[in-house]
């Protein structure tokens, strides 16, 4: 009996052996990944001083609200090299509406950003999956992909550019009397860090703009008057 029990101990320890050294292993990153954060955190916080965080503590009013993916590829930075108080930042996988639209309408009713910008990106995994058979992921993952509506099979970047459209539409329904009276720009963006797009890798490249998808028309929508004057007072506001 003793003999039974000792070789069913020791055959439940090469079980679990090496996936205890396995996760000790992801832990002892994790743990100098937090560290390395503490550090970053420490110098920015030192480098901005006690003044900054007393302005960011009386509130906030981002002049755009983003909705970007959460790709970790894509960064704050790029938008704004000072982005605290000045984006309202949404992501989620597809860089999508539906998912998102209670921290949308909280950016746009009742922050007040007259900008709204989704942003998608090249080599987009979630569009891929969106694009193809997900029905084996986990259902949660499923829920969200199925709110991108993109071809079967479609180019990665054909179908990012379709998603961004897509979502520029949804918004432009959902806040119809905002941008009519001026009051809320919808902009479509794709953040091109391949250049698949072939205007320059890193670049973020305006695929829409309040609906508007020819790229001869998108700077004339730019630099309409209401538009312009909107975002005069806004700046002002600001500054």
């Amino acid at each position: 009996m003793l003999k039974k029990y000792l070789a069913g101990l020791l055959a439940a320890t090469c079980i679990t052996v090496p996936a205890v050294a396995h996760e000790h292993g992801e832990a002892a990153v994790a743990r100098s990944f937090i560290k390395d954060i503490q550090a970053v955190e420490g110098a920015y916080a030192k480098e901005h001083g006690a003044t900054f965080f007393q302005e960011l503590a009386k509130g906030q009013h981002p002049r755009a609200t983003v909705v970007t993916c959460s790709d970790s590829r894509v960064h704050t930075n790029m938008l704004d090299q000072s982005p605290e108080g000045d984006l309202f930042m949404i992501r989620d996988i597809g860089n999508q509406i539906a998912t998102a639209k209670g921290s949308v309408e909280y950016g746009i009713n009742h922050l007040g950003s007259s900008l709204l910008i989704i942003i998608g990106h090249s080599r987009c995994g979630a569009i891929a999956a969106a694009s193809g058979d997900y029905s084996k992921l986990e259902p949660a993952i499923q829920k969200e992909l199925d709110t991108i509506k993109v071809g079967k099979g479609v180019a990665s970047i054909d179908g990012v550019k379709s998603n961004v459209n897509n979502q520029v539409t949804a918004a432009m329904e959902e806040y119809a009397e905002a941008v009519k009276e001026g009051h809320l720009l919808i902009v479509g963006a794709v953040y091109d860090f391949a250049d698949d797009m072939k205007q320059g890798a890193g670049k973020l490249n305006l695929v829409n703009v309040n609906g508007q998808t020819d790229p001869a028309k998108l700077q004339i929508e730019l630099t309409r008057k209401d538009i312009a004057d909107e975002t005069d007072a806004v700046n002002h506001k600001h500054h």
